[in-house]
């Protein structure tokens, strides 16, 4: 065999060896919490202080002028405000679907965590409430452990 034909042949392998090479999963990334991430968690239930602020219908567009805002938008709104930006994947909205996951809605079948989880017709404003909590004590509990390493 030519030494062209060896490295055509050795090219193919590796590209179709390549090919079968997944990257992460986006959706169960899992960064760095900061006490950032805690100020997100306290604002965004803030935000989220009453029935008559949650948004029911959540489609994860966010208007700055909103009157009422779902889990992922008051989230959105949060992050903005304590960091100067929003990240899809920041870690706080990825701890917040870890939560729906781990604790609220065990075996979902949700597209989108968040907003699947704020438009179930089965999820209350106190569940909105537990939401917090949870999520609240799932950062605190990781930036603890973080900080020990």
């Amino acid at each position: 065999m030519s030494v062209y034909a060896s490295v055509l042949c050795f090219a193919g392998l590796l590209s179709a060896q390549t090919a079968t090479v997944k990257a992460p999963n986006g959706s169960q990334a899992r960064s760095p919490v900061t006490k950032a991430d805690v100020k997100i968690v306290g604002l965004a239930r803030q935000i989220l202080s009453s029935p008559s602020k949650w948004n029911r219908a959540d489609t994860r567009m966010c208007p700055e002028d909103a009157g009422t805002y779902s889990l992922y938008c008051a989230l959105e709104k949060a992050t903005d405000e304590v960091t100067g930006g929003f990240k899809h994947r920041g870690a706080a909205m990825q701890e917040a679907r870890f939560v729906i996951d781990e604790s609220l809605a065990k075996g979902n079948k949700y597209e989108h965590r968040l907003m699947d989880y704020n438009n179930d017709r089965t999820t209350t404003f106190a569940d909105i409430q537990k939401f917090f909590k949870l999520l609240e004590a799932h950062i605190s509990k990781r930036l603890a452990a973080e900080n020990k390493k």
